[in-house]
């Protein structure tokens, strides 16, 4: 009897390891190349090869440094979320800063010409869109910094998207939202303290939301600054005299709000 306990007690505990080892993510990550405007775009895609079936898709749009390793991340943190998620290449190329100046550069050469801008945002979400494991009907983006610009124009735009989400990203309209042109819920995670995004743009984005009738969120984190969700901001801060700075508690609290705006958008 005690030896048929200890059997049946081993193949249990056998059975649950099994089961616990199947539902982990097993998360695929691969670089994807598409064109646009005569520009090879390198993307990221990353999902969970253990889910079956199509999935909402999230664009990530990367800082002004480009779609570095920090965005890819992120992608691979939402697919570990169960979506499937492409990083978007914005500069072309897989082109990446490795100086301030350099990254004024490539994102100013970019939003300047918002027409190429969008352009390449389309590219990357009808890319996304054609993936076998993404439902194309539940798409959204977010972005982070100048990717938090860029989601936020094309939310501006009436990009047909399920919400958009941007972290301590710029708020300046490159047009502003005309009245009942948002279709995307919008979620904004600033940073209270942020340096380079001032009161006075903060307050006109609310009154643009506003008037144009938007659905959205706005919550600041009382003492972060611009880029409080890259732990590499520190970093860059010292190395390169920038008013940024990473903030561990502003950027837990920050995933957590997404999850909870995907889950809703999704539903």
């Amino acid at each position: 009897m005690k030896e048929i306990l200890v059997m049946t007690i081993g193949l249990s505990v056998t059975f649950a390891v099994s089961a616990f080892a199947a539902a982990r993510p097993d998360i695929e990550g691969k670089e994807v190349d598409y064109s646009t405007g005569g520009v090879v775009m390198k993307g990221y895609l990353a999902y969970d090869k253990n889910i079956k079936g199509r999935r909402p898709g999230v664009l990530v749009v990367h800082e002004w440094w480009g779609l570095n390793d920090y965005a890819r991340k992120r992608a691979r943190m939402l697919a570990e979320l169960g979506y499937a998620a492409l990083a978007v290449d914005m500069y072309g190329e897989g082109k990446q800063a490795m100086h301030p100046n350099d990254a004024t550069k490539f994102s100013s050469e970019v939003m300047k010409n918002f027409d190429v801008a969008k352009a390449r945002f389309m590219a990357a979400m009808d890319v996304l869109k054609k993936q076998d494991m993404v439902d194309p009907e539940k798409i959204a983006a977010i972005g982070y910094c100048f990717g938090g610009g860029v989601v936020l124009n094309m939310a501006r735009q009436g990009v047909d998207l399920k919400g958009v989400a941007s972290f301590h990203g710029n708020l300046t309209a490159v047009a502003p939202a005309e009245p009942g042109a948002i279709k995307a819920k919008i979620l904004v995670l600033h940073g209270a303290d942020d340096k380079l995004v001032p009161p006075e743009q903060v307050r006109a984005f609310k009154e643009e939301m506003k008037k144009a009738g938007a659905d959205f969120k706005f919550i600041a984190y009382p003492g972060a600054g611009h880029s409080f969700t890259n732990p590499e901001a520190d970093e860059y801060a010292k190395k390169f005299n920038l008013p940024i700075g990473y903030n561990a508690k502003a950027d837990k609290k920050s995933w957590e709000e997404l999850r909870e705006f995907l889950k809703e958008i999704f539903k």
